[in-house]
This record gives structure tokens, sequence and C-alpha cells, in this order.
């Protein structure tokens, strides 16, 4: 890309691959366009995209007239499509959310008066008896509840991986472990000091997750600032997985939605978030205090939770900006610069509408055209467990390795992490491949399959083993021999 100190000009640089920047990434490259996402980490998804509730929100919480507000429920309206054409898990399953006293049911009744403002469809109250009839497992103290059956559940890995997968397919590069370090406005455009060279391009987009702040301040006087929203979670066995069979929400704060109760996409139960607020943009660590607080909070809108069942707890940051809003558009001083900034919840949900808006406003910036051969669709990765008997003998029978199991909890094969590693923009680490396959996600959480998944990483990518990481960077596995022979 580079040639002594002439460097290719980019029509758009995209900084940051999490489901905003994918997204973005997607929707432009239905347009004729040179464009590239930056990413620091070594594959997309690896930010607050990687650790979120995986809530497709039906759109009640978000103050009337909000970006925020209209981006969710558009969000919500696309996801279903999305998940068709891209091939990733989605499921409409609806939510609740619990009052619990007479005393309560004003706030229940603001945020359904809400929600009808915003345009969601098929809201409505249930009393205790509906309730206690849909989820047996709601508390006892149940007074009443809110229910969206528009809400739903998605795998946001999948759906991270899907976009991003797409927008390569359509010509739209993607520079891993590419730090921005610093960013100048030109007459062109602006250039992009990274840690691998300069890059430039006549216009960026910023969806830098908790970092978004950091560039918007360093090519706009108007500052921002983002604060990051530490958020606890337990997950749960499958064999918990049907404890509740919706989304379980107690009445918000303004923290965000409370701490819920769901089951995941692939059969899990999930029960978190806490809402503190941190100094540290990579303070992703959990607490004993948050993980009390998510376990006691958890029960109190949902009874005989199997807390003994936790298989693993984790914590994601939410970039939460001062305003409470999706900041997304040109700073009035920083012309060809698109914020997409201040994404937290229901970020996950409004995903394909961010793409959509962010694209809309480049392709009036910069007259873009059309393409005539966009690729619309996206296969999948094979599995296994949705064949039938004969289906799966036959796929055997021709890729032997998809008769291999690897993971065991998930029943995951080598045909599966074989073709993770392959794919479109594939993985390079334990935790691409969890991403991708599952693989470790189950109850021994990799303890057993990791070392041969390694083994599989280390033969498909043509590395040493030593070389194979956790999720990039300085996370290797393999740190020295204590034999200097075998």
């Amino acid at each position: 890309m580079m040639k002594g100190e002439d460097v290719d000009m980019y029509d758009v640089i995209i900084i940051g691959g999490g489901v905003s920047g994918a997204a973005a990434a997607r929707e432009l490259s239905r347009y004729k366009i040179r464009a590239c996402v930056v990413e620091k980490e070594e594959d997309v998804c690896c930010g607050t995209s990687k650790a979120n509730s995986a809530i497709v929100h039906a759109g009640y919480d978000a103050v009337p007239g909000s970006l925020m507000a209209k981006l969710n429920v558009k969000g919500n309206e696309m996801m279903e499509s999305l998940a068709r054409k891209l091939d990733f898990p989605f499921k409409r399953t609806g939510s609740l959310v619990v009052c619990l006293s007479e005393e309560e049911m004003p706030g229940l009744q603001k945020l359904y008066e809400k929600g009808i403002a915003n345009g969601v469809q098929e809201l409505q109250i249930l009393n205790r008896e509906e309730v206690l009839a849909m989820e047996p497992n709601i508390t006892d103290n149940v007074y009443a509840a809110l229910y969206a059956p528009t809400a739903g559940i998605v795998c946001p890995f999948n759906l991270n991986i899907a976009l991003a997968e797409n927008a390569y397919t359509n010509g739209i590069e993607f520079k891993f472990k590419t730090e921005v370090e610093n960013i100048l406005k030109t007459d062109e455009g602006y250039e992009l000091y990274t840690n691998r060279g300069t890059l430039k391009a006549k216009c960026v987009v910023n969806a830098a997750g908790v970092y978004a702040d950091k560039f918007h301040n360093m090519v706009s006087e108007k500052k921002i600032h983002i604060t990051p929203r530490r958020g606890d979670y337990c997950l749960l066995d499958k064999s918990a997985g049907k404890h509740v069979s919706r989304t379980i929400f107690s009445l918000p704060t303004k923290y965000g939605k409370g701490v819920l109760v769901t089951p995941t996409i692939h059969g899990n139960l999930l029960v978190g978030p806490t809402a503190i607020d941190i100094e540290n943009k990579e303070g992703t660590n959990t607490t004993r205090e948050g993980l009390d607080e998510v376990i006691s909070k958890a029960g109190q809108s949902v009874k005989n939770l199997p807390m003994r069942q936790v298989i693993t707890s984790f914590a994601g940051l939410r970039a939460h900006e001062d305003g409470s809003e999706f900041i997304i558009g040109e700073p009035e001083d920083a012309s060809g610069f698109i914020d997409c900034a201040g994404i937290e919840s229901p970020g996950l949900t409004s995903c394909p509408a961010i793409g959509e808006m962010v694209a809309e406003i480049l392709r009036d910036k910069l007259s873009l055209e059309k393409k005539e051969d966009f690729i619309a669709t996206r296969n999948g990765p094979v599995s296994p467990e949705a064949l039938t008997k004969e289906e799966r003998a036959e796929l055997i029978r021709k890729e032997p390795a998809y008769g291999n199991i690897i993971c065991r909890c998930e029943m995951i094969t080598e045909g599966e992490i074989i073709d993770a590693i392959r794919r479109p923009l594939g993985a390079r680490s334990l935790d691409g491949v969890k991403r991708r396959t599952r693989a470790g996600m189950g109850r021994c959480q990799s303890g057993f399959c990791s070392p041969r998944t390694m083994e599989i990483l280390a033969r498909e990518l043509g590395v040493s083993m030593s070389d194979i990481t956790k999720s990039g960077g300085k996370s290797r596995l393999v740190v020295g021999t204590n034999k200097d022979t075998l």
C-alpha cells in the first residue's frame, strides 16, 4: 500500500470491527467504493460486540423522538430479514418487564406509553395470572408485566461475523492488528497514523466503541466524553436453558435496563448485567461484588434460579456517552468524519439501521454509485447438528473431518473448526474459533478441547503451536517447553 511517502487514498476508512463498523461496511459494499475497516485486535467482534446480553430489544425503553428510539425499532424490524440473508441465528422470543407492586405500576405504564410513542408493535400490559401462565418461574411477587412480543435473541458473534464476511466478499478490505494512534485533517480528507504505517481516506467512520470519544476529539473542537460502563454476567449450562422462555427484565433505572434473565440462542441461560461506571477502557474483569449483585437482583424477578449451573462469568463494556444518546453523523467542524459513537444498548439491535444510516450519509457525500453485482446473501457454516442422520452420514463420507468430534461439550467437529479457519476473515486464535463454532463454550470451558483446537489452528495456518494465542496479542498459550528434546 505504500510507495515512498505516497499512500493510496481510500474513499472511506472505518475504525472498528464491531457490529456498528461491520454493518456500515456491509451497507457501503453495495456501492462502487474503495473502503477499508481497521481493527486493533486480530479479529472482528472483540470489544463491546462480543460481551453483551445478545438481546434484540423491542424499543420501549428509549426516549421518544431520540435517534436511539428510531434506530432501535428500525433495527428490530430489519433483523429477521437480515438473519435469513446472512444465515445467522435469530429468534423472536418476546420479553417481559416485571412489576412487583401496585406502587410500581405508573413506571410500567410510562414504559408502555414510551413504547407506543416509539412505534413498538403489539405491546400489552399483562396481569399477574397472565404472566404466571406464560412464565411459571417468574417470582411469586409479580403484580403485572409489560409484554413485548417483538423482542428476540440473537448470536452477537455470528451477527458481527456475518456482516463482516459479507462486506469482505463484496470488496471491503480489512486490516487487523492495526491500531489508529492519531488522525489529522488534510485538504484531501484525513490521514490516519497507525502502528503499521499511514493510511489516507476522503472520509472516516468512527465506530471505535469505548474509544470513539478519543478519535472524535482528535478532529473536532466540540468534545464528547464516553464512560465505559461495565456489565458483569453469569452464563448457565444448557441444562438450565429452559428455566424461562422469554427475556425477563426488571423495571429499568437511569443506569439501564437492569439485571435480566434470558435464554440464549444456543440454549443456555444468561443472567446480568450490572451497570458500573469505570475509567479503564479495557476493564473487562469481573468482580465478586458485581457477580453477587447479578445473582441477588436476578432472583428478585425469577425464582429458583439454578445458579449452581453457572459455567462461566464475564464482563463487557458499554460505550455510554454523557448525553445518553447515539451520536451518528458529521461534527460541524470535521466534514467527512462520520461519528458512530455512544453506541450502548440497544446498539446490537440497532446495528442494521446504524449501518444503513452511515452508508446513506456517505452515499450523498461522495455521490456513490450502486454496484450491479452486490452479493446480498451469505452462507453460514455447515452445522452437522442441523442435518438429518442421512445428510450427516453423507457429509462425513465426503469430508471425514466432520466425523471427528473435537469439543465434546458442544459436539463440535474438526470439519467445523477447519471451516471457521478457512472462511473469509477466518479464525486466527482460540477465541476466534470459539466465536465461530462454539468449540470451548461448553461446560468444561475448553479444558479438554483447547489443545486439539490449537493443533488444528497450527496445522491450518502453517505456524508453530507456540504461535497460537487465545485472543491475539500477547495471549500465547504455549510459553515454553519443560524438556530440551522429546
